[in-house]
């Protein structure tokens, strides 16, 4: 509590960067408001926040705090415009769309598959390695994931989805290894390296699938022995935070705990400064004798492990079955959230989280609003990506030696 409260007492309350993120509080609110259980149905309160949300913006940009800044310009843009088409919404519609624990858990669960591939992600590309195979290995580990398990259900029993989860991360540990290759030791450009990788696991999930499955699909009985659940029964009653986190898929708590390992492990240990080190400047790493190969190798071949875990959860956590090409773009997605994030897994997962939120809207929204509204929410995280890409919220900028391959001398 004494740290706690230190840290809350050293804020600045005034300086620029906290007002920027009370901006960006403004803008959430002016849309909020417009939400059950409030459900305003007057304009003018969003439209009247999101414009102060707007100016606290401009005020923070002009004082070099352009991040927070752009955040809170962005923020109030995006409350005025969707407070306003909330409040035209009949609260019928708003009520079956807008129920925040079905959302919240729906979140966690879109967010875990873009989580595990975002963080396979970091761990390559702060190695200096980029890796646009992520979509490849989390359809490689969402295929051998259901497919270890079906093969073990007979010996392993409801144990079978051990032997999925490690069938799936060996599986993209031998993708990952063949990207490792041809980017580290052939110096093949690694953008070129990660597509083909991508097309390769395509190609590869689909003929096996028919191979073993034909066009009878996986069996129906996967639920039967897949990821489970870890149900905590004293939270189930507890109002909203019960139906969200009261049952979730066992890999979503893993999720949690590789967030918080992949945080201490490259910022407060000596082999995240080794890591970090070949990301930014391989020559003055070599030079101190850490091997800018070895890291890469052990990295790049982790982050396929790791990416692959993500497509287990999909296959047999989350839906059960596989299906070619099921990924349907999550592993680039993973990689927008890990953009947006700046390299960083808490950053980096907050991302996810607006990402699967946007999935789990989604879901919703065509049931009440009609399918093209679905389909423009799906849209949602490319578009956040290009802005920040773009540097409208804070340029986004990778690892210094990121793509370039390294020539020992």
């Amino acid at each position: 509590m004494t740290a706690i409260t230190t840290r809350i007492g050293g804020i600045r309350w005034t300086h620029p960067k906290t007002i920027g993120f009370f901006g960006i509080a403004l803008g959430a609110l002016a849309f909020w408001l417009a939400l059950p259980p409030l459900a305003s149905r007057t304009a003018v309160l969003p439209i009247a926040i999101g414009i102060v949300a707007i100016a606290v913006g401009i005020w923070a940009w002009s004082r070099d705090q352009r991040r927070v800044g752009g955040g809170a310009v962005a923020a109030g843009l995006l409350g005025i415009v969707l407070g306003v088409f909330a409040t035209r919404s009949s609260t019928a519609h708003l009520n079956e769309v807008v129920v925040w624990s079905a959302l919240g858990a729906a979140t966690l669960r879109y967010a875990t598959p873009l989580t595990f591939a975002a963080i396979g992600g970091l761990f390559c590309e702060r190695s200096g390695v980029i890796n646009v195979a992520l979509e490849g290995m989390l359809l490689t580990g969402a295929f051998f994931g259901i497919w270890g398990a079906i093969w073990a259900h007979p010996w392993a029993g409801s144990w079978a989805w051990v032997v999925g989860v490690v069938c799936a991360a060996l599986a993209g540990m031998a993708l990952a290894a063949i990207h490792a290759v041809w980017a580290i030791h052939l110096k093949v450009d690694q953008i070129i390296s990660g597509t083909a990788i991508n097309f390769l696991a395509l190609g590869i999930t689909g003929y096996l699938f028919i191979d073993k499955y034909g066009d009878t699909g996986t069996p129906g009985n996967v639920p039967d022995f897949g990821i489970p659940d870890v149900h905590l029964s004293f939270l189930q009653n507890w109002y909203f935070i019960g139906p969200i986190i009261g049952q979730l898929n066992l890999m979503i708590w893993v999720s949690f705990v590789l967030l918080v390992a992949t945080y201490i492990f490259v910022f407060r240990t000596p082999y995240g400064l080794r890591l970090r080190a070949v990301g930014e400047h391989p020559r003055a790493a070599d030079t101190v004798g850490i091997s800018v190969y070895k890291i890469r190798y052990m990295a790049v071949i982790g982050s396929g492990a790791i990416a692959a875990m993500g497509g287990a959860y999909l296959s047999i956590g989350f839906v059960h079955s596989f299906n070619e090409g099921m990924t349907n773009g999550t592993g680039f997605i993973g990689l927008a959230a890990l953009v947006f994030g700046k390299w960083r897994p808490f950053p980096t997962y907050c991302a996810a989280l607006l990402f699967g939120f946007s999935s789990a809207l989604a879901d919703r929204l065509p049931s009440a609003y009609g399918n093209q509204w679905g389909t423009l929410f799906q849209a949602l995280p490319y578009l956040l990506t290009l802005i920040a890409v773009a540097g409208v919220i804070g340029r986004s900028i990778g690892p210094a030696a990121a793509g370039r391959p390294y020539v020992k001398q």
